[in-house]
């Protein structure tokens, strides 16, 4: 075997801004927040760095694909346990066998039939999220709204834990301590939540108005996605959702 022929094809490792959110917790547009600065401060350009993805909606998004050195700047500022992820998730992508690119008959034979086997898994993870999917198809284009214990009913989480995610995501939050949430305007903006303002009685007698947070489809649609451990019903028939028929108000 001739040494051109035993030359080996290798890919350049690099490790995705949606692994480095994954790795350390943090909300993906945050990191390509970070890494946007980071390669304004080091002279370096966005697009050679730039890639996209379809998300679980099929929608095409952006994201960053960084080398090692970038990636152990970028998480520089991190702290101590997060920057341990990064390094121990590195030293596992330098594990991994490197690429051979086939020299034979016999060779690209193995490697079109490992293809071959790939695919035949993702399809099957593919089919195993169809329902899935088509569930949040079918809530997306609902025509209602939810209370935060009814989508948590939906997404089948305790209404504890999602209102608290929601509040530390800045989707919801109190104003002066008071009692009931409010709703982020950039989420009424993006079509995920809107206000309810309604009227009642206190015990003296005095009529008063109270914002309720509502949960709109993609809104509910968007947590699915995103709150840890929420699950969708297959089955949607149970949903009870009140008619969307008017223009959310506007709440700063």
């Amino acid at each position: 075997m001739t040494t051109a022929s035993a030359a080996i094809s290798t890919i350049p490792v690099s490790m995705s801004s949606r692994e480095i959110a994954e790795l350390t917790g943090k909300r993906h547009s945050d990191v390509m927040r970070d890494i946007r600065s980071m390669l304004e401060q080091v002279g370096e350009g966005e697009r050679k760095f730039a890639s996209t993805y379809n998300d679980a909606q099929g929608k095409l998004r952006e994201c960053y694909n960084l080398p090692k050195d970038l990636t152990i700047t970028l998480v520089a500022g991190y702290r101590s346990d997060l920057r341990l992820k990064i390094v121990r998730r590195w030293m596992e992508l330098e594990a991994t066998p490197a690429f051979k690119a086939p020299t034979n008959m016999r060779e690209a034979l193995m490697l079109a039939l490992d293809q071959q086997e790939e695919i035949e898994r993702q399809k099957a993870l593919i089919d195993a999220a169809a329902p899935k999917v088509a569930a949040l198809d079918r809530i997306c284009t609902a025509d209602g709204s939810y209370g935060l214990t009814e989508a948590a009913k939906i997404l089948q989480v305790k209404p504890k834990a999602l209102i608290a995610f929601m509040a530390t995501s800045q989707w919801i939050y109190r104003r002066n301590n008071g009692k009931n949430w409010l709703a982020y305007q950039a989420k009424i903006d993006a079509g995920y939540l809107w206000h309810k303002i309604g009227t009642y009685t206190d015990p003296n007698g005095e009529e008063k108005t109270r914002d309720t947070v509502k949960v709109l489809p993609k809104g509910l649609t968007k947590l699915a996605e995103i709150v840890p451990g929420a699950k969708v019903p297959m089955d949607l028939t149970q949903m009870e959702a009140r008619p969307f028929s008017k223009k959310p108000e506007q709440v700063s």
